[in-house]
């Protein structure tokens, strides 16, 4: 567990020492007044949070200061935590049941870290003792789907591919039947990326969400957007758009320990409602760890 926090310490290094260390160290022992909370608030902004974020943190945190009679700036550094942990939302248990395979659909922007991240899911899917086949749909990249093959090779994962510039929804469609035949725990499927701004990019994502579901009634039984952590407020209109075409059900926030812009995770959860389910906090494979919200808080504040 040391080791895990470490991690996360270690990973969110560059957003604490950026914005939020600042937070701690406001966190001093001057009396709480009306320039304690503009303070805080502007502190907030810079770390990337979010203007209604901000907002209503520092409603909360008004509110719980007042209840409490603190008048000490340095005496609620708990109470902060607490109040970043309540603006994150708890991820859901990854659980398919029953359900064989289970289909996920990995989308996101051209450099989120997708095809990478693909890799790294398959390893702790097998690490749960399930079994995993890799579809690679990134027709158009060929450098993608050799790399989805190298780390396949790497990690001993079965992968499923076609022809360069092949059509992404046939190769979807291959590695569901592949899927289903071979008997699989797992198929997690790495689509092309593709900017959130160009329609007929989203519109054949659409379609390879539509072809999944033809190959099996049901699927995808998730769709999550891979996310590069160091985009900052933009990955908010990345989300945006991918939800309303795919109905993305969580993120993936990766490269989160080459960013400066870790508070955006807030205003992702906030303006989106969607949970954050794995972060990434560095290039090793086991690096991809489950999102846990006391880890990041703690991480961005230092403990």
């Amino acid at each position: 567990m040391a080791d895990l926090f470490g991690k996360w310490k270690e990973a969110l290094s560059r957003t604490r020492k950026s914005t939020f260390g600042q937070i701690a160290t406001f966190l001093g022992a001057s009396e709480i007044n009306d320039a304690t909370w503009d303070e805080l608030e502007t502190l907030l902004l810079q770390a990337d949070v979010g203007l209604e974020t901000a907002t209503d943190l520092i409603d909360s945190l008004r509110n719980t200061i007042k209840q409490q009679g603190i008048t000490k700036s340095n005496e609620f550094d708990t109470i902060i935590r607490t109040e970043l942990e309540k603006h994150l939302l708890t991820p859901p248990p990854i659980d398919f049941g029953t359900q064989k395979p289970a289909v996920i659909l990995l989308v996101g922007v051209n450099g989120s870290g997708k095809t990478t991240t693909a890799a790294k899911l398959g390893k702790w899917f097998a690490n749960q003792s399930h079994t995993v086949l890799l579809g690679a749909a990134d027709t158009y990249r060929a450098a993608a789907v050799d790399q989805l093959a190298v780390w396949a090779d790497r990690l001993k994962l079965p992968i499923i591919f076609g022809q360069p510039n092949a059509d992404p929804g046939s190769v979807a469609f291959d590695a569901v039947q592949s899927a289903i035949s071979r008997k699989f725990d797992i198929l997690l499927i790495d689509t092309a990326g593709r900017l959130h701004t160009r329609f007929n990019l989203m519109e054949e994502l659409k379609k390879v969400s539509r072809v999944v579901s033809k190959a099996l009634p049901g699927a995808p039984h998730a769709t999550w957007l891979v996310i590069d952590a160091t985009t900052g407020q933009n990955a908010l209109l990345q989300s945006k758009a991918f939800k309303e075409a795919v109905k993305v059900d969580g993120i993936i926030l990766a490269k989160l320990d080459t960013s400066a812009k870790g508070g955006m995770a807030f205003a992702i959860q906030k303006e989106l409602g969607l949970p954050i389910l794995f972060a990434g906090l560095g290039e090793a494979v086991d690096d991809l760890q489950p999102f846990s919200a006391e880890s990041f808080v703690n991480g961005i504040l230092g403990k």
